[in-house]
């Protein structure tokens, strides 16, 4: 069966929105999943300070899903930042994880400018949907100087019923460290002319 010009041109034209339609949501599907990345992370990721002054950083997880591990570490310049108090957001109203939670690891080794912390939730606790603060580290400017907040860390999931063998698997995501930069004091200076 042949088509008439006027039918051909009366299915371009259903045609070509939904053409256009269609490619509009596949685009938008691939924007929304971009920016959807789960993400460990310092914020702020820049600070600063003077000597002797002190700076509380978080430790964030952005839009992860299905989380039941973690591990991170956490470094910076011991002679430059003293960390001198650790807040645990896990099993909190604005942290991640849900009790009862097992902590594995939470240390703090000033020497090194390390902290460690690895903890996972225990039967009967869900898993964690969404993004909130793993950990608060407070610092005190103890010398002049710049230096990185370098952040390691891993996730793990709950494993769905149907996995065998049942155990946990790592979470892709991005780990996206920090910077602190000491504020330079200068002397209150009078120029007489």
């Amino acid at each position: 069966m042949r088509l008439g010009k006027s039918e051909e041109s009366q299915i371009k034209s259903c045609l070509l929105p939904a053409l256009i339609l269609l490619l509009s949501l596949s685009l938008q599907a691939g924007y929304v999943q971009a920016f959807s990345e789960t993400i460990v992370g310092i914020v702020p990721s820049a600070n600063s300070a003077n000597i002797g002054e002190t700076f509380t950083t978080n430790i964030t997880i952005e839009n992860v899903q299905n989380l039941y591990g973690l591990e991170i570490t956490l470094r910076w310049d011991q002679t430059v930042l003293r960390a001198i108090s650790v807040d645990v957001r896990t099993g909190q109203p604005d942290g991640v994880l849900y009790p009862p939670i097992f902590t594995v690891e939470n240390d703090l080794t000033q020497a090194q400018g390390k902290y460690s912390y690895a903890a996972t939730s225990t039967a009967p606790a869900l898993s964690f949907n969404g993004s909130g603060v793993i950990v608060k580290v407070t610092f005190n400017v103890t010398s002049l100087g710049n230096c990185s907040l370098d952040l390691e860390s891993q996730l793990y999931d709950f494993p769905p019923p149907d996995r065998w063998p049942s155990i946990s698997l790592p979470i892709d995501h991005v780990t996206i460290g920090g910077s602190f930069t000491v504020i330079p004091e200068f002397p209150n200076v009078t120029i007489l002319l």
